[in-house]
């Protein structure tokens, strides 16, 4: 029987995360998010070449830094243009359980205009998180209207400031 070309439990999108110690980020990982561990590959020099959490429904792959073959983590890179979103039942809880792990808030959680209670978080190895719990359906036109009073009202703060 020929191979799958999308294995058994796989997206069309998988995320790939380059961390500096793979070992110590699956295990904050499995405390924040409620990873499960897949399966790990280590080098001859103990650092891990493939790694592969479930998280929910969905499957993270990371490694260590490699430098010499261009795997470069956020701290390398002073920061990470990219993010992960996780939607789940209860977002105050997970957060609460993310930030006890030892994730940053950059943003505590707080309903926001496009339907979600939402919050973002930076772990320890520079890599970002939001985590959501959609709360309410909107149309886009009740989302922009949300969106210009938020900058409206934000706009305003500053001004106060």
């Amino acid at each position: 029987m020929p191979a799958k070309p999308i294995p058994d439990g796989y997206h069309t999108i998988t995320p790939f995360l380059t961390v500096r110690d793979a070992a110590r980020a699956i295990e904050f990982y499995k405390q924040a998010f409620g990873a499960k561990d897949r399966g790990v590959m280590k080098g001859p020099d103990g650092k891990v070449m493939h790694a592969e959490l479930m998280i929910g429904d969905s499957i993270v792959m990371l490694s260590d830094e490699f430098p010499d073959f261009g795997a470069l983590s956020p701290q390398a890179l002073n920061g990470s243009p990219a993010g992960l979103h996780i939607y789940v039942e209860d977002v105050d809880g997970a957060f609460d359980r993310a930030v006890k792990a030892g994730a940053q808030v950059e943003m505590p959680v707080a309903d926001q205009f496009w339907g979600d209670r939402y919050g973002r978080l930076k772990d320890p190895f520079g890599h970002k998180w939001s985590i959501a719990t959609h709360v309410k359906d909107l149309s886009m036109d009740d989302m922009k209207r949300g969106m210009d009073e938020a900058m409206a009202q934000m706009q305003q703060r500053r001004k106060t400031a």
